[in-house]
C-alpha cells in the first residue's frame, strides 16, 4: 500500500504533517529502509549533542529520540486494536508527560539504537502479517478515524519529521 491510496477519511487532519513528510512511498518499504537508515543517523549524532536542546525547554536529542519509540509503540497498538477489530475508542497519550518520564538523559546511543530496532522490527512483523482487509479496518484514536494502515505511515512520518527536525534545529545550529 502508498501513500495516495489513503483517503483522508482514514486519519486526523493534524496527522497529514507526517504524511506529506513521507511522499508517495509503499508502506513496507519506508518501514525496512527506516529500520536499516535510522540506526546510521543516530550513530552520526556527535555524542556531545546528545544532551543539546536547541532553546530553553525544548527536548534534548536523547530526549526525542526516545520520543519516536514511545510514539511508535503508542501507534503500534493501536494498529493492534483496530487489526483486530476492536473498535473501542481510544485516548490520546501526552507527549508533554511521556518525555519527562522517558530516563532518557542517562541512557547511551547505543542503547537507544537497539531498543528503536527493536521497537521497528516488532512493528514490520505485525504488519508483515496483514492483508489489504486488515490494514483497512477503522477505530477511533485521539477522537479522530485512523485506519491501520494510517497509523504504519504515521508511525514513519513521525520519525521522518522529528529527524528532520533534529537536522534543523539541533545539528545545524550546534558548532
Amino acid at each position: 500500500m502508498r501513500v495516495s491510496e489513503l483517503n483522508p477519511k482514514e486519519y486526523g487532519s493534524f496527522y497529514k504533517v507526517y504524511l506529506d513528510t513521507l511522499g508517495d512511498v509503499e508502506l513496507y518499504d519506508i518501514m525496512q529502509s527506516q529500520l536499516l537508515n535510522f540506526p546510521k543517523f543516530m550513530e552520526s549524532i556527535p555524542t556531545v549533542k546528545l544532551d543539546y536542546a536547541y532553546a530553553p525547554g525544548k527536548w534534548t536529542i536523547k530526549e526525542a529520540l526516545v520520543h519516536i519509540m514511545d510514539t511508535e509503540r503508542v501507534m503500534q497498538y493501536r494498529a493492534l486494536r483496530f487489526m483486530r477489530g476492536d473498535r473501542t475508542p481510544l485516548p490520546g497519550f501526552d507527549q508533554d508527560i511521556f518525555v519527562p518520564n522517558s530516563f532518557a538523559a542517562p541512557r547511551t546511543i547505543q542503547d537507544i539504537i537497539q531498543e528503536y530496532s527493536c521497537i521497528r522490527q516488532s512493528t514490520i512483523a505485525l504488519y508483515t502479517n496483514m492483508d489489504k482487509k486488515a490494514l483497512s479496518n477503522i477505530g477511533t484514536a485521539s477522537n479522530a478515524p485512523m485506519s491501520v494502515a494510517a497509523l504504519g505511515f504515521i508511525i514513519c512520518g513521525h520519525q521522518k519529521h522529528h529527524r528532520n527536525v533534529i537536522r534543523e534545529r539541533y545539528l545545524s545550529t550546534f558548532d
